[in-house]
């Protein structure tokens, strides 16, 4: 596990010696080079990272974080379960590379991410670049109950080593914290899940050992749904010193989390523990799974008429950073025009005034009316028994609604167009033997999803709804 690019500077002398601003200088005057030996990106530099300090170890994190998550395939799409192309690695190189050069420091990966294969990926990309100039942050992604045993679980820690081409992890977490399980079919709540992950297994008190003897440096965990899991691994802060916390926060889950994903917990209150207690938040979903970034019409126009200029995702970005105890926010760039966006938006970043607050929370109110579903086509619902493909369906779904093509009633003189958009589309987009009305209510696919939607719940209801169009039933 030996890293031969290693440096014998320290890290915490490396990052002192390197301002917000020169970092790139510094990573060029230790001969940092693209894969073919050429500078990594001809594009323009932006503008001054944005860093916060990490309490514990005094590590200068970038504030845009770069989530390893949806890397590209070489079909030009997102890597991931639906994506049988293989991961794009010297786009990935293009992006880490720009990334660092314009002061990004932290990537976030897991053995789950991309079929198993975004550590490797992202062990390539950043093994190029001095050890001294990155942290890598990854995760025990015991989730299934064939992977809850110290064996199992072991591997997958070792493998992560292996995979990453690192000595020590920056940033290691328990992952999932708070999602149910299913065991021998029968479910397993969120906290139950907890305790056989982590403690029946001692994987927590292992982990423990491993951050004294230097192979993790910052311990952490990332919290999924049962706020039980949550503030009971909280409850234990004194005992495990918990380094940071990864929670989900945007300006609609601020306030209004339980009213677009059932069982979950509103970010003020997740934020809120955290701070109390000096513990630094990583932000995920800053976009809301991406639905912050393809905002309905008359919400796009609502932002515009406030400040032309800005994008509607850099809004939300912008609230993420916003909190003085946010470390970093995590975004998946797929793209180099997304990654170019986050860096201008952190580069620095611009705080959000308290009208700026308000105004945000009432755009939060706007979008509520819409009954999206808080799916994020992270497809860890799938495969489906019956072959449904509930991804699909839920993002059509999305779709139409953020569109204005769900016709709320007959007298909707849009009717007729809305009707046919979302009709038609629904069968382009999902075959018709894999669409909503085939399932059967197994809920093998409820313990699975990260957002712990109820999908079997969701389906129906889009089936009837579906079924209502067909038919000219609706009122």
């Amino acid at each position: 596990m030996k890293n031969s690019n290693k440096r014998k500077i320290t890290r915490r002398s490396f990052l002192k010696l390197v301002g917000a601003g020169s970092l790139a200088a510094a990573v060029a005057s230790v001969g940092c080079s693209g894969p073919e030996g050429k500078s990594s990106s001809s594009k323009k530099k932006r503008g001054t990272m944005t860093y916060r300090i990490t309490p514990t170890t005094h590590d200068k994190v970038s504030l845009l974080g770069y989530g390893m998550m949806r890397l590209p395939a070489t079909d030009g799409n997102p890597a991931g379960k639906k994506n049988d192309s293989p991961i794009d690695q010297k786009q990935v190189n293009r992006l880490v590379d720009y990334a660092m050069e314009n002061g990004v420091n932290y990537f976030d990966t897991s053995p789950a991410y991309c079929k198993g294969e975004s550590e490797a990926s992202t062990g390539i990309a950043l093994h190029r670049h001095p050890r001294e100039s990155y942290f890598v942050a990854t995760k025990l992604s015991n989730f299934s109950p064939e992977k809850w045993s110290r064996a199992a679980s072991m591997q997958m820690y070792r493998n992560s080593f292996k995979n990453l081409q690192v000595d020590c992890i920056d940033y290691y977490l328990l992952h999932g914290i708070g999602m149910p399980a299913e065991k021998d079919g029968e479910k397993v709540s969120g906290m139950d899940a907890l305790k056989a992950r982590y403690f029946d297994n001692g994987m927590l008190d292992f982990l423990v050992e491993e951050r004294k003897a230097g192979r993790i440096r910052n311990l952490g965990f990332s919290y999924h749904g049962d706020i039980a899991a949550f503030d009971y691994l909280l409850s234990m802060h004194d005992k495990y010193k918990w380094d940071f916390v990864q929670i989900q926060l945007n300006y609609v889950d601020w306030k209004h989390a339980k009213e677009v994903r059932e069982r979950n917990t509103n970010a003020e209150y997740l934020y809120s523990e955290l701070e109390k207690r000096g513990i630094p938040a990583i932000i995920m979903e800053p976009l809301l799974g991406g639905r912050l970034a393809t905002l309905p019409d008359h919400v796009v126009e609502t932002l515009k008429q406030r400040v032309p200029d800005s994008s509607v995702a850099s809004w939300a970005f912008r609230y993420a950073g916003n909190f003085p105890n946010v470390l970093t926010v995590l975004s998946g760039m797929t793209y180099m025009e997304h990654l170019e966006e986050n860096l201008d938006t952190y580069s620095p970043l611009v705080n959000l005034t308290d009208d700026d607050l308000e105004f945000l929370e009432y755009v939060a109110k706007l979008i509520l009316k819409y009954p999206t579903i808080p799916c994020n086509d992270c497809k860890y619902c799938m495969p489906c028994p019956y072959g449904i493909d509930i991804p699909a369906i839920f993002v059509h779904y999305n779709k139409c609604v953020n569109e204005g093509n769900v016709p709320s009633s007959a007298q909707d003189p849009e009717y007729a167009r809305e009707r046919k958009a979302f009709l038609v589309g629904y069968d382009r987009s999902v075959p018709r033997l894999r669409q909503a009305s085939h399932c059967i209510g197994c809920n093998q696919c409820v313990s699975h999803c990260p957002q712990t939607i109820e999908i079997p719940s969701e389906l129906h209801r889009i089936d009837g709804f579906v079924e209502s169009l067909k038919q000219g039933t609706l009122i």
